[in-house]
């Protein structure tokens, strides 16, 4: 009699997960580089003792990332750049390095050349990127090179992988390897100077999953509600015939 509620149960867990990706979404839809996360659902049969009968129950397997590039846009800022191609930038944290498609940099007290949080930017030897005082002008080409009025000032490193589903989100647009992946150097991307990558997130689109979602949890909870009503009415006609 509850396998119902089991079932109910199983497709509110999923929901509940789903929305709280579409939401963290929606959260960064102005975000530079982000990338938004899409839920992956798969049926979950079980045989719950002491009965032979299986259940087909919800399960959300797991989580993938939407990697269709941001929209670019030109900033005339030139310490923005966005990444035209499948690679990301380094950037040194507290938990060591990390990756981020998000380009609007500047620099610290220390003339290093960090992010938008301001940890250090890394060149393509991991090593933080220093530039010189006095500087007036700075040209970054299209493989990171900085240029400057007083002469080449580094590289900016930027590291490409053989499958970005292997890159899990740790907060932040930043982004670890996970399961072996390994990074590898950039051969397919090129930088664009004065320009910015933003968030690949479709606001509307979002907004009207969300709506959906919340409507399927309501009605998902009705059932519930139903099923329970029916099994205490069962038990009370079940007691009074006694």
């Amino acid at each position: 009699m509850e396998n119902a509620l089991y079932v109910g149960l199983s497709r509110q867990i999923a929901l509940q997960r789903q929305m709280s990706l579409t939401a963290n979404n929606i959260a960064n839809v102005n975000t530079p580089g982000f990338r938004a996360d899409k839920i992956l659902f798969e049926e979950y049969v079980d045989k719950p003792k002491p009965t032979n009968e299986s259940l087909s129950m919800v399960f959300d397997y797991g989580q993938f990332k939407d990697v269709a590039a941001g929209k670019v846009s030109q900033t005339g800022n030139a310490l923005d750049i966005a990444l035209e191609g499948p690679a990301f930038f380094m950037v040194e944290t507290a938990a060591g390095t990390q990756y981020t498609r998000a380009g609007n940099f500047t620099l610290n007290d220390n003339r290093e050349l960090v992010n938008a949080a301001g940890n250090p930017v890394l060149d393509s030897g991991q090593g933080r990127l220093v530039l010189p005082s006095g500087i007036r002008e700075i040209t970054i080409t299209t493989d990171g090179q900085i240029m400057t009025e007083q002469g080449a000032a580094g590289q900016i490193g930027m590291t490409e992988f053989a499958n970005v589903q292997n890159l899990q989100p740790t907060g932040a647009g930043y982004f670890v390897a996970i399961n072996g992946e390994q990074p590898v150097p950039a051969k397919n991307t090129k930088m664009r100077q004065n320009m910015l990558e933003g968030s690949n997130v479709q606001a509307v689109l979002e907004m009207t999953d969300l709506i959906e979602i919340s409507r399927s949890f309501q009605s998902n909870q009705r059932l519930m509600q139903n099923e329970h009503d029916r099994q205490r009415s069962t038990i009370q006609t079940l007691t009074e015939m006694k």
